[in-house]
């Protein structure tokens, strides 16, 4: 697989047996996967390839399938992209970097939620009109794309991709305007969905996000320059400060003469996803003013308060529950152990290529400490359950490594609708919640208990409303 600099196109190789590999291990998984991770910055003369590109390996949870850069000088835009890790997408090219002297980026790690994993839908995708150069880095789903792409193809547009951001590129350069910020403002009310869009000219950076806030965008200040982000945990790794979260339906523009905010949509609400912060963000993240680690930790201990269990050892599904898990354990006084262990060098594009190597997938990636559990009652703390496979599976590898008793605790209520909004999840007839009570997915399961967290407790240690987040997948009531 090689990933070339062009100025206006991406040579790729052997991408189809890849897409094929990505799509396929995306159809067996039991966890939800975010959407995509956004970076921007407007520095010049400062280094901002590795900028961006560490920035990047901060985002790398938010999606593993490909990744992307975009640098432009102020004259043109130079795109470098490729499927896999920012590791493997991103190769350093000193010859080519040299020549490049940047005022501004943007960077893209993607996990396909619409279009295929495929190399022309690696992001960030750059089009070149009569308007001139622009990149595309978009985190959300729209849910009315193929409405609009029908549209548009009826009127002679000619796609690129299968992806729903490329519409935002069709519609831009259909709209004529010579400047970007007047041409959003005429786009963006056709969108209906989620979205965090980071756009780059020749000379300027543009983040924007959707009336509903669904996807998350921050603003921060690096080395006396504006930077943007899905998160603030990639603010962290560049060194920058975060300054603020982009509002719901705010467009911010900043060039040379600094940064300039417009509410280009009205917002009546916010609706930012609640899995934010029970699963997609990484810990050291701060949404809304509250940091991911101690809002998962609170998680937890409200689980404890309503499903008290009488045990020996906590302990909790690495990574995304590790801090639910402890305090669960803190609040009711228990021991909090490791008593399951990650294999950190598989990687999240392993694939099982048969049924049968598929069904030990899970004993691959996570393993019981059987000294640690032999004998015990434990209580195994998740951050949510969507098919059941994988937590069928975790149980029986407890029991069998000694367990006594497993009391399974998820800090989230049962998950019953799927997302339309930007993450990848089954459909209703997949989802184990959707038409069983606890007693069913109990047995299903094989745990000695099994129970959730009640909505009103998520509520409460998150700290928010339900005004103020997408809880449509614990209740089907979709903001949009």
């Amino acid at each position: 697989m090689t990933a070339v600099y062009t100025k206006y196109n991406l040579l790729l190789e052997g991408g189809s047996l890849l897409s094929f590999a990505l799509d396929f291990r995306k159809r067996g998984t039991d966890k939800l996967r975010e959407a995509c991770g956004v970076f921007g910055v407007y520095a010049p003369g400062e280094d901002l390839y590795h900028v961006i590109k560490y920035a990047l390996y901060a985002l790398q949870h938010r999606g593993q399938e490909s990744a992307g850069i975009a640098l432009s000088d102020g004259r043109q835009i130079y795109l470098k992209k490729g499927m896999g890790l920012v590791s493997e997408a991103l190769a350093y090219d000193k010859e080519i970097i040299k020549e490049i002297k940047p005022v501004a980026g943007t960077g893209h790690v993607r996990y396909s939620t619409t279009g295929a994993s495929r190399p022309e839908n690696a992001q960030p995708l750059l089009i070149r009109s009569r308007q001139g150069c622009l990149a595309v880095a978009h985190n959300g789903n729209l849910v009315n794309s193929e409405e609009l792409r029908e549209r548009l193809e009826q009127e002679g547009s000619i796609f690129q991709t299968s992806t729903d951001s490329e519409l935002v590129t069709h519609l831009v350069a259909r709209y004529g305007y010579h400047d970007l910020e007047t041409s959003l403002k005429g786009v963006l009310p056709y969108l209906h969905g989620s979205y965090a869009f980071v756009f780059l000219t020749e000379n300027k950076l543009i983040g924007v996000r959707d009336p509903f806030g669904i996807r998350p965008l921050s603003l921060g200040s690096w080395n006396g320059h504006y930077v943007l982000a899905s998160e603030t945990c990639a603010f962290d790794t560049i060194g920058a400060e975060t300054i603020r979260d982009i509002n719901p339906g705010e467009m911010v523009v900043i060039d040379g003469e600094g940064l300039k905010s417009i509410q280009v949509l009205p917002s009546h609400r916010s609706a930012l996803c609640v899995f934010e912060f029970i699963y997609f963000a990484r810990p050291d993240s701060n949404l809304c003013g509250r940091n991911v680690h101690l809002v998962r930790k609170e998680l937890g201990r409200q689980l404890a308060r309503e499903h008290p269990v009488d045990s020996d050892i906590v302990t909790g599904v690495p990574d995304s529950s590790l801090a639910a898990a402890s305090g669960f354990a803190e609040e009711l006084g228990l021991s909090y152990e490791t008593g399951m262990i990650k294999n950190r060098y598989i990687g999240r594009t392993f694939i099982q290529p048969e049924q049968k190597i598929r069904d030990i997938g899970v004993q691959l990636k996570l393993n019981p400490v059987q000294k640690v559990v032999e004998g015990k009652r434990i209580v195994v703390v998740d951050d949510s359950i969507v098919r059941g496979t994988t937590s069928k599976k975790l149980v029986e590898m407890f029991f069998r490594a000694g367990a006594k008793e497993v009391h399974l605790r998820i800090s989230s209520p049962p998950f019953v609708s799927p997302c339309n909004l930007g993450i990848n999840t089954p459909t209703y007839e997949e989802l184990i919640g959707y038409s069983r009570d606890g007693e069913d997915i109990r047995r299903e399961i094989g745990a000695t208990s099994l129970e959730y967290l009640s909505r009103e407790g998520m509520l409460k240690s998150v700290g928010m409303s339900e005004q103020e987040l997408c809880l449509a997948c614990f209740s089907g009531d979709y903001p949009i």
